[in-house]
């Protein structure tokens, strides 16, 4: 058979099955950017392709992917991080026009291409990592024009770099100054304004809603979550960050693709997720960087089934960080996942979470031909190494 290019003498961690889906000797075949070919050399003797790559023994695994990141925005917040650093709450620094709201100011005074322009350093860091597929959200603009220009932006950073790149729009983030004291009218003003204008642009994959106390409630996350069914949008949700208000049983009740962050999340959203298929969106940055206590329940996850992702969550406020390698090594030292689950959590439950595992995540035939070349010995130094970027080559739709 035919192929534009053959990978061969490889140590393929597929991720199809349970586990990495190891395949010793493996052959990777791909045309037009597809794979055809995944498996053992053995069976891979009647492929004949343009161009043959030898991988020296090297390991393969699927193009990573950043499945949650506010890559974004305006400005930052280097000043807040003083503040947490000298006592204050994550909370408090919001409640005294800190937070998303500061970082509102600075991305509505920034052009579409200051936007762009500002975040490609943090999606080079990203690809530089073996990442092939990053999602980005809105959320700092809260009005429709700059929720608009940010997803517009998202949008040109594909056109910038080879990568794959999915919008979310993210306007119940946080309650913008001119809407202070009237939350309800602001989600009315989302769904009735904001959604259809940006759903009629065709500007979002998907929508989010971040349900907490200084965020939005239950009732007005629904509020939604109907609106975005309405225009056809699938849903996520940031929920149980800092305190229980059943936002993921609520989103998983609606067919969320992800709940993400999850710290507080208790056995009735286990259940409603496990049952829904809803991922788990691990978030150990942000965990990290605001000194949180509160575990997320990985273990009643594991025993539920339910799928884990990991992501960096890149943001200027709560997670500045733009490796993928160190969000799976803290997903492990911090949250006890395994190096399996790290791996299949920034891989193929990383596409679950976009509603895109039938096109990537996994190495099989049919799917898009993204891979991540390593000069390790073993996987779990992908999830050891701290500071450490072992990436031969990547590879995007079979280039």
């Amino acid at each position: 058979m035919r192929c534009d290019n053959l990978w061969r003498n490889a140590r393929v961690a597929t991720m199809v099955g349970a586990g990495l889906g190891i395949v010793e000797d493996g052959v990777l075949a791909a045309r037009d950017g597809v794979i055809v070919f995944a498996g053992s050399a053995c069976d891979a003797a009647d492929f004949a392709a343009e161009r043959e790559v030898d991988c020296g023994g090297r390991w393969v695994t699927p193009g990573l992917i950043d499945c949650h990141t506010h890559l974004i925005y305006g400005g930052d917040r280097a000043a807040e991080f003083e503040q947490l650093l000298a006592g204050a709450t994550y909370e408090e620094i919001a409640r005294a026009g800190g937070g998303i709201v500061s970082t509102m100011l600075a991305t509505r005074a920034a052009s579409e291409a200051e936007l762009v322009k500002s975040a490609l350093p943090r999606l080079d860091a990203l690809i530089a990592e073996g990442v092939t597929t990053v999602e980005v959200k809105s959320g700092y603009g809260l009005s429709t024009d700059t929720e608009s220009k940010s997803l517009r932006a998202a949008r040109a950073l594909a056109d910038r770099r080879d990568v794959g790149v999915t919008t979310t729009f993210l306007g119940a983030h946080a309650l913008p100054p001119e809407w202070a004291g009237d939350a309800d009218s602001y989600i009315t003003f989302i769904c009735d304004e904001m959604l259809p204008a940006i759903a009629a642009e065709g500007l979002a994959d998907a929508v989010d809603a971040f349900c907490e106390g200084i965020g939005f409630s239950p009732e007005q996350v629904t509020r939604v979550f109907a609106a975005a069914t309405r225009h056809g949008l699938p849903i996520k949700l940031h929920a149980e960050q800092l305190s229980n208000l059943h936002g993921a049983q609520i989103a998983a009740q609606h067919g969320a693709l992800s709940a993400d962050h999850l710290e507080w999340l208790d056995d009735a959203g286990i259940e409603a997720m496990a049952a829904s298929g809803t991922v788990a969106t691990l978030l150990p940055g942000a965990y990290y960087f605001t000194r949180e206590t509160k575990l997320p329940p990985v273990e009643a996850l594991r025993a539920a089934g339910v799928p884990i992702a990991v992501a960096t969550d890149c943001n200027p406020g709560t997670s500045p960080m733009t490796s993928i390698l160190l969000a799976m090594n803290m997903a492990s030292t911090c949250f006890r996942l395994t190096v399996d689950e790290a791996l299949r959590g920034v891989t193929i439950n990383a596409a679950r979470a976009l509603g895109l595992s039938d096109r990537i995540g996994s190495l099989e035939a049919g799917k898009a031909c993204d891979l991540a070349i390593w000069d390790i010995e073993r996987p779990a130094e992908l999830v050891y190494r701290i500071g450490f970027n072992p990436l031969h080559q990547r590879i995007r739709n079979g280039r």
